[in-house]
């Protein structure tokens, strides 16, 4: 069957060409070691810490029941009155790589410009710990830092769970397990371009085959990595795969962006949809010619510069009423 797909953006298509060149398009599971050393990938505290305004804490803390400790990563704007807004970060890398400091510099911008905390989880990762470690691992950290919210100066009534690609979907599940279980009352979910079904039966989940960031090999390689020979089948949890949920009433405001172009799309766009036909505040972004984490990957780019301030606006409203 011939792939296609819609124009990636110009500004960002001669973007790609210098991306494809340090990451492949293409993932299979002999790539995962590799791609866990990838310095693409490295984070530094000297980055985080913004010439010392920022204070960092890790920290160890408990997990999941039978499971073992999990790291967390504080990040304080230094001088923060206390009860600040908290932001509860997941981070990306398809189940397979990245760590409590993955992507999280991102989401200190938002911190730094809104006054808030942010908490960043580090959770274990498949192939070697396979579902459901990473969500609990994930929903431990959630639980951890509601009950320790004003040790860290935060808000326990105004968390934000935020997260993109693998930590978005992992973002969608921590949310609908809150919801049943009753834990945290969140303010809001914000998912980039989240990563939600293992079924892979979208035509975008198809569409992009060597093409994009994170193409249909690649997609399959972390659901596999993750669920084994259950993916697709009937035994796979609405927590770890949260399109399969079909109750999506009594969740946060949520903020669900991704590009036209890439493997997520259908299955983010739905789940906006079914968010919406529920009952909860949405608001959908699907950026024309956008690859997957393109806003991350060329910030400078004007499509990037728009989802950015879209992003931005919604995280200002959101507390300004919180």
């Amino acid at each position: 069957m011939t792939r296609t797909h819609p124009p990636f953006d110009p500004e960002l298509a001669a973007a790609l060409k210098a991306v494809h060149e340090h990451l492949s398009p293409r993932i299979t599971p002999q790539d995962i070691e590799a791609l866990r050393t990838n310095p693409l990938f490295a984070v530094v505290d000297e980055d985080l810490s913004r010439n010392g305004t920022v204070e960092l804490r890790d920290l160890s803390v408990t997990g999941p029941p039978d499971g073992p400790e999990i790291r967390l990563l504080v990040l304080r704007p230094a001088g923060l009155p206390p009860g600040a807004p908290v932001f509860y970060h997941i981070h990306g890398g398809g189940m397979i790589i990245g760590d409590r400091r993955t992507g999280v510099g991102e989401v200190l911008d938002w911190a730094v410009d809104n006054g808030a905390v942010v908490v960043s989880v580090e959770y274990r990762l498949a192939p070697e710990h396979p579902d459901p470690a990473p969500i609990e691992d994930c929903y431990a950290g959630l639980l951890w830092t509601h009950e320790h919210a004003g040790e860290i100066g935060g808000d326990p009534d105004r968390i934000i769970v935020a997260g993109a690609s693998a930590g978005g979907g992992l973002a969608a599940g921590v949310a609908l397990l809150a919801r049943d279980r009753g834990g945290p009352r969140l303010l809001g979910q914000l998912l980039m371009c989240p990563m939600l079904d293992d079924r892979c039966i979208t035509p975008s989940s198809q569409e992009l085959d060597g093409a994009g960031i994170w193409d249909a090999t690649s997609n399959l390689t972390g659901w596999n990595a993750l669920l084994g020979e259950r993916r697709g089948g009937d035994g796979v949890s609405i927590y770890t795969a949260p399109a399969r949920a079909t109750d999506l009433s009594d969740l946060p405001t949520s903020f669900i962006s991704v590009g036209s172009v890439e493997t997520f799309r259908d299955e983010d766009i739905d789940y906006a949809t079914r968010l919406l036909r529920a009952g909860v505040q949405c608001e959908l972004h699907v950026w024309p010619g956008g690859f997957h984490g393109f806003e991350g990957m060329v910030p400078h780019a004007s499509l990037s510069q728009i989802a950015s301030a879209a992003r931005a606006a919604w995280v200002r409203r959101l507390l300004a009423v919180g």
